[in-house]
């Protein structure tokens, strides 16, 4: 049986992120294909991770810094390893090129860190996000980890552009996977436009894009939708809120901080409209992929909608100025016959874009092409393997200078 192993920088958590949502799509993809996958973390399980063993995955607490991981990973001899963002790779990436060089190295990117960071810096300083400086010290680190990974999947085309555009990484190093979703149940059991009320918006309130979409909703949106729709609540889900969030809960203005949802396709199918002004970040965007599943019509931003349509899509519900964004969110709420159309639009997006029988066979043939021609697919890559003994000198000195201070 074809071994995966699995090292992720925390237990995924399904239910409160939507980065845990695509790990579990990833490692359900591995189970079908017959993998036996091990899933590794120096973090502790909290309350909301995801139960592996049911899966039949083999969960497992490692160490950082420390050769105990040497012996583990002999011990599970994994045909592939999976690192679920670059700062894993970082810490245990030069042990797996050291200790178990026949294993191919994945990267799941998430989404990119580097670009997600410059946009945020880009959004403080009040600059447009188009002149982010991409140039950072994290794109450095993050790249770097590309290189030297045989594959690295990528959740969003506007990213993949970016990178061999931008910064000429080699095609066949990265590997288009969005959100991999089965094909829908029957959209006529989901509730109809007079059976649904409020707004809403949801997210893991530790993540910096989510405080603030909830913070311009506070200060720019709400009161303009508010005096237009008197009866209208705007209800918040995310586990995590930070005090700065808790302490814009407000019932009689209609905005009430729920905290966290233990089924987000619950409370979306229940609201009418779904509001998202994302002013910075990258990837996909979690909460519009299960507003669309949901039949739940939004309006975005062009940086949330990133990723959601193709290049070709001409996109009317991404709006960057407040009036036409609060414009748009009355229009859905009160025009059944907007509504509807968004919502159909939502259907065939997920239809023609994240069904996951689109991807699932070509992802699996070109990780069985490269392991079939793993040193000859290195060797065309030959820089990746300079930086790995770069990278790999400093990190694995500093993690040996710490493993014997630590004694």
């Amino acid at each position: 049986m074809k071994k995966l192993l699995i090292l992720g920088h925390t237990f995924p958590e399904p239910t409160t992120t939507a980065a845990g949502s695509r790990m579990l799509q990833l490692i359900e993809l591995f189970l079908e294909d017959g993998y036996s996958i091990t899933f590794a973390s120096t973090a502790s399980k909290g309350e909301k991770s995801a139960d592996l063993k049911s899966l039949g995955i083999t969960p497992q607490t490692i160490q950082l810094n420390n050769s105990s991981f040497d012996d583990f990973l002999r011990k599970e001899s994994p045909a592939v390893v999976l690192f679920d963002r670059f700062i894993t790779e970082e810490q245990f990436g030069w042990r797996v090129s050291e200790v178990f060089p026949e294993a191919m190295k994945i990267l799941d990117t998430e989404d990119l860190h580097f670009l997600r960071k410059a946009r945020e810096i880009s959004v403080k300083q009040n600059k447009p996000v188009e002149e982010a400086n991409l140039y950072t010290e994290t794109a450095k680190r993050e790249l770097a980890s590309i290189w030297r990974c045989d594959l690295s999947l990528i959740i969003s085309e506007a990213e993949m552009a970016l990178l061999q555009d931008t910064f000429a990484i080699p095609k066949d190093l990265l590997f288009y996977v969005p959100f991999l979703l089965s094909p829908a149940s029957n959209h006529d059991a989901l509730p109809h436009f007079s059976e649904r009320e409020h707004f809403v918006t949801i997210g893991n309130l530790l993540h910096a894009p989510n405080v603030d979409s909830v913070q311009v909703l506070k200060k720019e949106i709400w009161p303009h939708i508010k005096a237009k729709l008197p009866k209208a609540e705007l209800h918040i889900y995310g586990t995590y809120a930070p005090q700065q969030i808790q302490e814009l809960h407000n019932p009689k203005e209609g905005f009430i901080i729920k905290g966290w949802a233990e089924n987000s396709h619950i409370v979306m199918q229940k609201a009418c409209v779904c509001l998202a002004p994302i002013r910075f970040g990258a990837g996909l965007k979690g909460k519009l992929i299960d507003a669309m599943q949901c039949g739940t019509p939004f309006v975005t931003t062009k940086i949330g909608a990133e990723g959601i349509y193709n290049f070709s899509t001409e996109i009317n519900n991404d709006e960057d100025n407040w009036t036409d964004f609060i414009k748009k969110a009355i229009t859905l709420y009160t025009n059944e016959k907007a509504w509807l159309e968004k919502q159909h639009q939502g259907f065939e997006t997920l239809v023609n874009r994240f069904d996951k029988t689109l991807f699932i066979k070509p992802f699996l043939k070109r990780i069985d092409t490269i392991q079939n021609n793993l040193q000859q697919h290195r060797s065309k890559h030959f820089f990746g393997q300079i930086l790995q003994h770069h990278t790999a000198q400093s990190t694995k000195f500093m993690a040996k200078w710490i493993e014997e201070k630590n004694k």
